[in-house]
């Protein structure tokens, strides 16, 4: 980039590379050197005699053209392209292209891709990643060479945001842009380009700060941002308060922040704005680092964030949102007394304080009821005294046989609750069904249904009773 700058180097050991259609032909074994390997030259040895074959050239070159127009999806990387060839002959030639990958070849210049593309008249795929290219500099040059692309990758190859609003002039009905890797760190807004983009990734450039994102929040149908190893610290939406949704990325279902520096749960909270988001990846974060236990932590941000459905690639079963929101009502309950919180909803007041720290707090209020004065003593230390919950087990088909009443450790799977009732109860090798009775919600039964789980993960305390049936 810069204006003197440069390397010596012997010409004999430079590679100047070879034209788009060149590289196509090597790649594809479709150049005359295969040709004469494998005897489809003009002539043919018989024993000791030489047979020649008048016409061959042209039906070999024939059968080439018609192998070349077949192929729709072509990959050249690393073939050491440089330029476009003759005008047209890539037309004539490959006329049904529509996909391409033109990653790690030597293209210096983004006029180079135009040439190429302009002849690809239904080109919808274009990767031209790992190529350092210069990139125009005004809006002045225009060309429709991309008129019917969907999908392009411009990872590490130098461009800058405000070359890319320049360039995006000619990328009508593009849904997909790849811009990682570039160096950039300042965003602009897009005005009236980029507005078909459902997908943006932008990982791997160090942004100056989360405000940066603003100035995209506008994109109406963007579905999908990766903003992965960027440097954000903090995610804001100023235009919504506690429990609104902020009109910034109206359709944004998916988002990747993992790899940063968001060391507030703050941001997590504000996360919970975005009126479409489904599918969230924020590991490798220092706000992750404030809980040592995996599963609480997870709990945590399903509790926060409340049409969340995928979180680091794991979905979210029903089961799971409502245990994680319930633990979330019940670990933050005394604090939100403290806060001015009350179970009558005139006197609750809780400060502006702690509905910052915690905007879902009162919605989750609504949903399950206040917290009651028994679900906010103290956490003990976690001790396994501690740790164990005193069931009844019951038989309701079976009234002979007695309850039974057991300690068992709330970090005990159900799988393994079932071994243990099979020789406690002495019963057959049949499968057993669990569910479970709160001793403050009578006659509520809930289904212990998934053996791997803990039986913390279905709020089970002491006191409640299990019911076995087989």
């Amino acid at each position: 980039r810069h204006p003197k700058g440069g390397s010596f180097i012997r010409p004999n050991k430079a590679n100047f590379g070879v034209d788009f259609l060149t590289a196509v032909k090597d790649r594809y074994g479709l150049n005359d050197k295969q040709d004469l390997q494998y005897g489809t030259g003009t002539t043919v040895v018989f024993g000791k005699k030489t047979v020649e074959f008048v016409g061959m050239d042209s039906v070999a070159e024939q059968q080439r053209q018609v192998q070349l127009n077949k192929l729709v999806d072509i990959s050249v990387r690393e073939c050491a392209v440089s330029h476009a060839g003759q005008e047209e002959e890539i037309s004539r030639t490959c006329a049904n292209m529509r996909h391409i990958n033109l990653s790690k070849n030597l293209i210096s210049s983004w006029e180079t891709i135009i040439a190429i593309a302009s002849q690809v008249q239904n080109l919808e795929t274009l990767n031209v990643s790992e190529n350092k290219m210069r990139f125009p500099s005004t809006s002045t040059f225009k060309s429709s060479a991309f008129s019917n692309l969907k999908i392009l990758a411009l990872n590490q190859t130098g461009i800058t945001w405000t070359e890319v609003l320049l360039c995006a002039q000619g990328w009508p009905v593009l849904e997909e842009l790849y811009l990682s890797s570039n160096n950039i760190t300042v965003l602009e807004r897009p005005g009236t380009v980029l507005q078909t983009l459902k997908l943006l990734d932008l990982s791997d450039n160090q942004l100056l700060d989360g405000n940066q994102l603003h100035l995209i929040a506008q994109l109406p149908r963007l579905q999908q941002l990766i903003l992965r190893n960027t440097g954000i610290s903090s995610i804001h939406f100023p235009d919504a308060g506690f429990g609104c949704k902020t009109k910034m990325f109206p359709s944004l279902k998916r988002l990747a922040i993992n790899d940063n520096k968001i060391s507030q749960w703050s941001s997590i909270n504000e996360l919970d704005k975005l009126p479409s988001l489904r599918a969230l990846q924020c590991s490798n974060n220092p706000f992750m680092d404030t809980e040592k236990n995996p599963e609480t932590l997870i709990q945590l941000i399903i509790a926060k964030i409340s049409q969340l459905e995928v979180l680091n690639n794991c979905e979210i079963l029903p089961a799971e949102r409502r245990g994680a929101e319930l633990d979330y009502r019940k670990i933050f309950g005394k604090d939100w007394l403290e806060a001015g919180g009350h179970w009558n909803p005139e006197k609750n007041k809780p400060s502006e304080e702690f509905l910052a720290a915690h905007p879902r707090y009162p919605a989750l209020c609504l949903k399950y009821g206040a917290p009651e004065e028994g679900e906010l003593k103290g956490q003990q230390p976690l001790t396994l005294k501690n740790q164990l919950l005193t069931l009844t087990i019951k038989c309701p088909e079976k009234p002979e046989q007695k309850p039974v009443e057991k300690k068992l450790p709330e970090s005990m799977t159900i799988q393994k609750v079932k071994g243990l009732l099979y020789r406690l109860l002495k019963i057959p090798g049949s499968e057993l069904k669990l569910s479970y009775e709160s001793s403050k919600l009578e006659g509520k039964e809930v289904e212990l249904d998934n053996d791997l789980k803990p039986l913390q993960f279905y709020s089970i305390e002491s006191g409640d009773c299990v019911l076995v049936r087989w």
